[in-house]
């Protein structure tokens, strides 16, 4: 067995927002392909917030059909505040520019179950009639 050998990472799938000018560069373009956003406001000073990056990519490598955005609030403020972001962390899911759900916590089984139950509409609402 080599141990000299590296485990390669797959590239991130969440797109890190650094601008208002990038966040709405990204959300004009997911909402003009019909492709539903899912945000993170996070914080690098918050605990809970940064606790849960590692399930936000994990689910954006499971759910490839949206558009998964993470924001931090002290970079982006402008964006955090036309959302009404008042408390980190918190999950904004958007499609067509209008909010779906949001979720203001640091809760798992809460996130996966909002995104799962979205998509699931989501894509049995394109199958064809």
């Amino acid at each position: 067995m080599d141990m000299n050998r590296k485990t390669k990472t797959p590239a991130s799938r969440v797109v890190r927002i650094d601008s208002e000018q990038s966040w709405d560069f990204f959300i004009t373009q997911a909402n003009g392909q019909g492709c539903p956003i899912m945000v993170h406001f996070t914080a690098a000073w918050c605990v809970p917030s940064v606790a849960m990056s590692p399930l936000f990519e994990q689910l954006a490598f499971t759910y490839q059909d949206v558009l998964f955005l993470s924001v931090d609030v002290d970079d982006v403020q402008e964006a955090a505040s036309k959302m009404e972001i008042t408390a980190m962390p918190t999950f904004l899911l958007m499609n067509q520019g209008t909010h779906v759900n949001k979720l203001v916590g640091a809760n798992h089984d809460a996130i996966k179950k909002m995104i799962a139950d979205f998509v699931l509409h989501f894509r049995s609402s394109k199958l064809p009639t």
